[in-house]
Parts: structure tokens; C-alpha cells; sequence
């Protein structure tokens, strides 16, 4: 479903009633993996092979596995906190798969598909959830901003980011990836104003997985979120979010645009979080069981594989080899954690500016007194 600037939500609903129709998405590929034509799509995916798509199916299965591996790491007490992704790896990896090498991603905290679609290591994934370090991986290495907690305030940052690129006269693209509820956030607004003004080459990646934490998405949203990016003059596109052929399609759409110095697009990627918020929400509270029974005859991972089955594309020894490879990477990503040696409180404050800060030492010398008083 691709909007333009003088184009709203195609739901012809009105405004008292129920938010957009999940299904009211561009797709090629249906919930039981059957294969169907999509005129907008299909030009961008045209040329993927085999072994691209292997690759998808790859990192979705291991993407899955670190993010089990996650939650119990958490519930055993060796993180402090995990944002779940299961449901959202079409999303994550099939927008990741389409990237460069040069290109910019600014994730949100639940992005841990994308990361490693940009080649985190297994400790990447951990070590910031459980207190040992700011930021776990170097970002110029895998061209990944930290995880951003604040909601929504990524988008700034990817939106400045290409800025620079654009005045340096880079093809690189910067991409923000952050969730329904962050649509609401002032920093988004802001963030695409200046993305529209100034044609910046940045791609606003909106995984509308339903709920902004407690709240179903149809608070904040009557029609498609996607409509809202041609009000500030950027074209969008609305998909299957558990697609994953749908999800590099409108990416490598998104990307072409931005290296032709069109400007910023945004992508609605309609989904579901089939687990909690974060390891701290019990999403019983507030939604209804049968809700998540029918978002699960929609796997992302279960779709994809049948349509490769079904292409001769992927086998059972070829699944039993993803498995391995799933086992190994939750494996290391546990060792890196366990693993990890915990520094003294105190050296929290070692790194917080390049040169000495009077008031960032007297915050430790507070801080390190505070500690004290535990021993006497």
C-alpha cells in the first residue's frame, strides 16, 4: 500500500471508528507462504537468489533464538532487562538485508534483528542490559547507534546524521526504526519535518507491532500510520510487517529514493510483539489471548520457510544446519554474559566526557561515599 502526498488512509472508514485494518497491507507473500503478485513490490526483489534467500530465513530463525535466549538470561537473573522481539523478525531482518555496508542504522531497543543483520557479536547483544558497559559495541564497526531507550528520539539523530551525509556528498542513508507509540512523540514530527525540508536521505522504519506498551494502537491512530508521512511531504509505504520478501522490497524502494536525492520515506510495517513490552510487563493485563492466537497463524518464520520449501529453495537438512547455527549463537550470547567481569561501580563515571569534569567528579566522589555506607 503506497501512499503519496495527496493521498490518505485507503480504509474509507470514518473517523469514530475501529483503527486500520491490519490487512489492508502490501504483501507478496500470504500467511501460509503462498506466492502473490504485488506490481509495487515486485520490481525490488526480482533478483533475489537462493541464497539471499536462505539468508533471510537464516537470520530470522537465529534472531528468534537470541531473543529466547534473552528472556531467560532475564528471568535468571543475569540481565537487568530484555525487550522481546518474537513476531517481529520479518521486520527487523528483511529491512536490514536490503542496507549497504555505509548505511546508518539508529535503532530502538527491541531492533536486536537488525543489529545482527549489521553484525553484532554475541556479547553486543547482552552487555548493556546487564549494566557491564554504555554502549556494548563499537558503532563504527557495525554502523549502529546504541539502542535508543528514549522513545522516539532516534529519529532526530537519523535525521542529522543524514543531513551530514548529504552535505558530504555520501550515498549513504541513515535509517530510524522505532514503534507505533513513538509515532505520537514530538521528536518524530520534528524529525521529519527537517527529513522533508531538507531532502535528507533518511528512511523512517515504523513497526506498528500493535500495542505502545499497555495501549492498543488504535488509541492513537483511526487510519493507517503511514498516511501521516504525506502531510510532511514524504511518500510512504504501508506492508505486511511479517513479510519478509514485502519488508526488503520497501526498504531497497526507500533506499533507491534516498541515493537519487529524492528525500525521506517512510514505512509502516505492520506486525505484532507476541511477547511482553519488556520482561517487566505482563501483557495478560491487557490484551485478549485470542488476539495472540491469531497473530501466530501469521509467523513471519513459519511463512517465509513454507514458501521456500515450497520453491525447492530450503530442505530439512537445510533447516537442521539453521538450528545448529541458532543453538551456537544462544550459546555464545549466554558464555558472554555469564562470562562477563563486573568493574566497580565507581568506573561508571570513567568515560563520561574525554577530559576531566569537576562535576562529573564530584557526582563519583558522591557516589563512591554513597557505596560506603553499605560496609559500615
Amino acid at each position: 500500500m503506497t501512499y503519496t502526498q495527496t493521498r490518505g488512509s485507503s480504509t474509507g472508514r470514518r473517523s469514530d471508528e475501529a483503527g486500520p485494518d491490519v490487512d489492508d497491507v502490501a504483501r507478496v507473500l500470504e500467511p501460509d507462504g503462498t506466492r502473490v503478485a504485488d506490481a509495487t513490490l515486485d520490481p525490488w526483489i526480482s533478483d533475489l537468489s537462493p541464497h539471499e534467500l536462505r539468508a533471510l530465513h537464516r537470520d530470522m530463525v537465529l534472531t528468534r533464538r537470541l531473543d529466547a535466549e534473552g528472556v531467560a538470561l532475564q528471568r535468571q537473573g543475569q540481565l537487568a532487562l530484555w525487550a522481546p522481539c518474537r513476531g517481529q523478525e520479518a521486520t527487523q531482518v528483511g529491512t536490514a538485508h536490503a542496507l549497504a555496508p555505509g548505511d546508518f542504522v539508529f535503532p530502538s531497543y527491541r531492533e536486536h534483528g537488525v543489529l545482527l543483520g549489521r553484525g553484532a557479536k554475541p556479547a553486543d547483544y547482552v552487555l548493556a542490559w546487564r549494566g557491564e558497559e554504555h554502549s556494548a559495541y563499537d558503532h563504527t564497526t557495525i554502523n549502529a547507534a546504541p539502542p535508543q531507550i528514549i522513545i522516539g528520539a532516534q529519529s532526530l539523530h537519523a535525521t542529522g546524521w543524514a543531513m551530514g551525509a548529504q552535505r558530504d556528498g555520501s550515498t549513504d542513508v541513515a535509517v530510524a526504526y522505532y514503534g507505533d507509540g513513538a509515532t505520537s512523540q514530538g521528536d518524530v514530527n520534528e524529525a521529519m519535518v527537517f527529513a522533508s525540508s531538507f531532502r535528507a536521505p533518511v528512511v523512517f522504519v515504523c513497526s506498528n507491532n500493535q500495542w505502545a506498551i499497555s495501549e492498543p494502537v488504535t488509541v492513537q491512530a483511526k487510519y493507517p500510520i503511514a498516511g501521516r508521512a504525506p502531510g510532511f511531504g514524504i511518500p510512504s509505504m504501508r506492508v505486511d510487517g511479517n513479510d519478509a520478501l514485502a519488508c526488503v522490497a520497501a526498504m531497497r524502494w526507500a533506499l533507491d529514493r534516498a541515493r537519487r536525492g529524492e528525500g525521506p520515506s517512510f514505512i509502516e510495517a505492520v506486525t505484532y510483539r507476541m511477547g511482553p513490552h519488556t520482561t517487566s510487563d505482563d501483557p495478560t493485563r491487557y490484551r485478549d489471548a485470542d488476539e495472540v492466537e491469531e497473530w501466530t497463524r501469521r509467523d513471519p518464520i513459519a511463512r517465509l520457510e513454507a514458501y521456500l520449501r515450497a520453491e525447492g529453495v530450503l530442505d530439512d537438512s537445510g533447516l537442521d544446519e539453521v538450528a545448529r547455527a541458532a543453538d551456537t549463537l544462544a550459546a555464545e550470547v549466554r558464555a558472554a554474559c555469564i562470562g562477563a567481569t563486573t568493574r566497580e561501580p565507581a568506573t561508571m563515571f570513567d568515560h563520561v566526557y574525554a577530559e576531566p569534569h569537576a562535576g562529573v567528579e564530584r557526582q563519583k566522589a558522591e557516589y563512591v561515599e554513597y557505596l560506603a555506607g553499605f560496609e559500615k
